[in-house]
């Protein structure tokens, strides 16, 4: 895992990040502190930490009006040579060994 620095409301942090995600991350960052910056610019609210809770709650609202991705649609599984695969007899073939065991591990 990797350590980032980052700023955020004139702040620094240090965050740490999965490899490959800082791009991610960084992104999320400038998100935060533009929406921080936003509040604490309107001049109504001074302290950090409801600063910090609208910000979030305002993020949060924007990621649940964001419309759902499509579903891709429901295809039949196949065995890799185009053949379909019968997933009900695999689950009761999975049950079968697991209730003949007795254990799930």
């Amino acid at each position: 895992m990797k350590q980032v620095e980052v700023t955020i409301l004139g702040q620094s942090y240090i965050l740490g990040c999965p490899d490959g995600g800082e791009s991610a991350l960084l992104e999320a960052v400038n998100d935060v502190d533009r929406e921080m910056c936003a509040i604490r610019d309107g001049g109504k609210v001074k302290a950090r930490e409801r600063i910090a809770v609208l910000a979030a709650l305002n993020l949060a609202f924007a990621l649940a009006q964001r419309p759902a991705p499509a579903r891709a649609e429901a295809t039949p599984a196949s065995n890799g040579a185009g053949a379909p695969v019968d997933l009900d007899a695999l689950v009761r073939r999975i049950d079968m060994t697991l209730n003949a065991d007795g254990q799930l591990l």
